[in-house]
C-alpha cells in the first residue's frame, strides 16, 4: 500500500485523482494539499473540500498552501477548468472542518513521523513542496519518492511552445524540487497527452452513481478545452506501474529565460556521462491508454 499526500489545484483532472486515490485500496490517502494554480487559492480549496464532501471522506485532513509562486506576486491561470476551477459542475457544499493549518507544514510533519513511507503525489505546481524543503533540508531524506505532473520532456508545452503549465506557474520552485531531492519519478505531456477522455470515458462513468455522474459532467466540459487528464495519472502509476513505460535521466528547469521559461530540460542516461547520483529522475514517456480508461472508470464507478 503507498501512503500518499496529494498536492493539488483542483481542477477537473484534480478531482479524477483524488476521487482515484480514494477509491483504490492500493492508496492510502493521508491528506491533500492545496496552492494556487488552475485557478486561485481560495477557489482550488473551496473545490477540494467539496471533493471530499461528494465523495463522503471528511477525514480526510486538508492544508491550504500558498497563494502565490515563489518569484512573482501572482501566478498565471488557465481557462480550461471554467472560472471556478471545476468546469461549472455544481457539487454539494462542503461540510468538510478537518483542517490541518499550512501545508507546507503538513507536509514536514506527516514526512518526519513516517521515514520513508510517504510518497508525495505532486499535481500542480511544486512551490509548497519547494518550501517544504527550504523549510526542513532533511525531508528529501525521509520522503519515499516524489511523483510529478508537469513538464514535458521529449514534446512541447502546452501553456507555451516550450513549456507545460505547473512548471510555467512556478519554475523557481520546479527547481528547488528537482536540484533537492533524490528520486522523482515525473509523469509530463510525454505521457499524459496519452490520457484521452475522449477515450470512452464519459458514456462508462453516465452510468455510475452521483460522484461518477459528476466525473462525466466535469470531464465533457473540460475535454472541449484540454482532452487529457493528466494529473490521474500520478496515482495511476502507483496503482499499475506496468502499464507506464519511461527512461531514467535527469531534469534542469529554465527559470531565467522569458522564452524557456518553465521549460524542462531532459538528458536520458543513456546519452550521457555523468555519474549516477545525477541521474535521479524516473521520466515517464508512454502508458496504455486502453488500461488507463480502464482502471479510472471501474475504480470511480465504485465510489
Amino acid at each position: 500500500m503507498h501512503k500518499i499526500i496529494i498536492d493539488c489545484d483542483p481542477g477537473v483532472d484534480d478531482a479524477v485523482a483524488i476521487f482515484l486515490a480514494i477509491a483504490s485500496p492500493e492508496i492510502e490517502l493521508i491528506g491533500i494539499t492545496t496552492v494556487a494554480g488552475n485557478v486561485e487559492l481560495e477557489k482550488v480549496h473551496s473545490n477540494a473540500k467539496k471533493l471530499l464532501t461528494l465523495a463522503n471522506r471528511l477525514d480526510i485532513p486538508l492544508a491550504k498552501g500558498c497563494n502565490r509562486p515563489l518569484m512573482s506576486k501572482t501566478g498565471n491561470k488557465t481557462n480550461v477548468h471554467g472560472t471556478d476551477g471545476l468546469a461549472g459542475v455544481l457539487l454539494p457544499e462542503s461540510k468538510h472542518h478537518n483542517d490541518s493549518g499550512h501545508a507546507v507544514d503538513f507536509i514536514i510533519d506527516s514526512v518526519m513521523a513516517n521515514p520513508g513511507e510517504i510518497t508525495l503525489c505532486a499535481i500542480a505546481s511544486l512551490t509548497n513542496i519547494a518550501i517544504a524543503i527550504i523549510k526542513e533540508p532533511k525531508l528529501i531524506d525521509n520522503v519515499k519518492d516524489i511523483v510529478v505532473m508537469g513538464g514535458a520532456a521529449f514534446t512541447q508545452g502546452n501553456i507555451t511552445p516550450a513549456a507545460e503549465f505547473n512548471f510555467y506557474v512556478d519554475p523557481h520552485a520546479a527547481h528547488i524540487v528537482f536540484d533537492s531531492a533524490q528520486h522523482i519519478t515525473m509523469l509530463g505531456l510525454d505521457v499524459t497527452s496519452k490520457a484521452d477522455i475522449r477515450a470512452g470515458l464519459c458514456t462508462a462513468l453516465e452510468k455510475g452513481g452521483a460522484i461518477a455522474q459528476s466525473v462525466a459532467e466535469m470531464c465533457r466540459r473540460y475535454a472541449e478545452f484540454d482532452p487529457f487528464l493528466h494529473d490521474p495519472c500520478v496515482i495511476a502509476y502507483l496503482i499499475q506501474p506496468e502499464i507506464f513505460s519511461g527512461v531514467d535521466g535527469s531534469i534542469s528547469i529554465e527559470y531565467e529565460s522569458k522564452r524557456l521559461f518553465g521549460h524542462s530540460f531532459a538528458t536520458p542516461s543513456t546519452l550521457t556521462h555523468h555519474s549516477s547520483e545525477t541521474m535521479n529522475c524516473k521520466i515517464m514517456t508512454d502508458v496504455d491508454t486502453s488500461k488507463l480508461m480502464t482502471l479510472i472508470t471501474e475504480r470511480i464507478l465504485t465510489l
